[in-house]
């Protein structure tokens, strides 16, 4: 019996040693870390952020109706508190062209604003709007493009007086939906079993079934307008060039990591950052060959959910409770 003792007891050290070996990282870690960490004090999710005609001049916005501005590009950000009456709002959207911006959330809420954010006005819905506001893109004066949760895509030109339908059907329940530069959509199911398409000009999403056994957390446009997906588990794809339907093979820029990958983005056509659960935030500086990760980032108490670059030299990383990321490169790769 006590032969048998210590084999169980050797058996169960080899497994913790070999979970603990697993859960290590081996990915090198980089020696460019550009990003500022700030905390700002909300307990607060945020999901977007933009800027106004005015470099310096920007809002982010998150759960809990969270507003916040910043004057100087980003450094400092003020709360601002509308008057939205009872009801528990969650902003999941804004975007600018100018002065004039927008603002999107759940339960259904549409704000916009002519003078840079002095004053925000409230856009009624109808009643039939097909889910919520999910996200919004202001393209000209007057102008710009909603989708909603359940993917519904609207424009208006008037400011928001009228709207007119682009599908002629939602898509249904969606986990997330991605716009290109080029007014391309995808939309990862709820339950991201599968993921749809639509471009400008069709009246319907095209479905597609996902391309592995993984279920897909997100979905978007690479900067030569490819797709690219994260699925569970921190693998990472891209479509072929020349056939969307084709994807490369995987690739983990973390393998065998215990938390996931949540958000993409580049910030130029080589160089792409990934971010992910725990302070999870990695970088490629060759379209995703190799990776490095910024591991003085690891510590930050935070999910990491939404990468957003206005531009090579400015850009964000949005997290939990209040954690904001910003990009302030060294001078010389500026």
């Amino acid at each position: 019996m006590n032969l048998l003792m210590r084999k169980l007891k050797q058996i169960v050290i080899i497994v913790a040693v070999c979970l603990f070996c697993i859960s290590c990282s081996n990915v090198p870690s980089t020696s460019y870390n550009p990003w500022k960490v700030i905390n700002l004090d909300t307990e607060s999710t945020f999901a977007d952020v933009a800027f106004t005609s005015d470099p310096n001049h920007g809002w982010i916005v998150g759960t809990q109706a969270s507003l916040f501005e910043t004057t100087d590009g980003g450094d400092t950000w003020q709360e601002r508190k509308l008057d939205l009456g009872d009801e528990k709002i969650s902003f999941d959207g804004i975007s600018f062209n100018g002065d004039e911006g927008w603002v999107t959330g759940k339960p259904a809420i549409l704000l916009h604003t002519e003078d840079g954010g002095k004053t925000w006005s409230r856009i009624p819905l109808s009643e039939k709007l097909p889910g919520a506001p999910y996200g919004i893109i202001a393209l000209a004066p007057q102008t710009a493009e909603m989708v909603t949760d359940l993917g519904g895509i609207y424009k208006t030109t008037d400011g928001g007086r009228t709207w007119k339908a682009l599908v002629e059907a939602a898509v249904g329940v969606a986990r997330n939906i991605q716009r290109s530069e080029d007014g391309k959509y995808v939309a990862v199911s709820a339950r991201g079993n599968f993921y749809s398409t639509w471009e400008p000009g069709q009246t319907e999403w095209t479905p597609h079934n996902r391309n592995s056994s993984r279920r897909l957390q997100t979905m978007g446009y690479t900067e030569d307008d490819r797709l690219w997906l994260i699925a569970r588990g921190g693998q990472l794809q891209f479509s072929a060039p020349e056939d969307p339907e084709t994807w490369d093979e995987s690739i983990y820029p973390e393998f065998s990591t215990s938390w996931g990958l949540l958000d993409l983005a580049y910030r130029t056509p080589e160089e792409m950052w990934v971010a992910g659960g725990s302070g999870n935030l990695l970088v490629s500086f060759d379209n995703g060959k190799t990776w490095e990760k910024d591991r003085q980032i690891e510590d930050v108490p935070a999910n990491l959910y939404k990468i957003v670059f206005m531009n090579p030299e400015k850009g964000f990383v949005l997290g939990q409770k209040g954690v904001l990321l910003k990009y302030e490169p060294p001078a010389e790769t500026a």
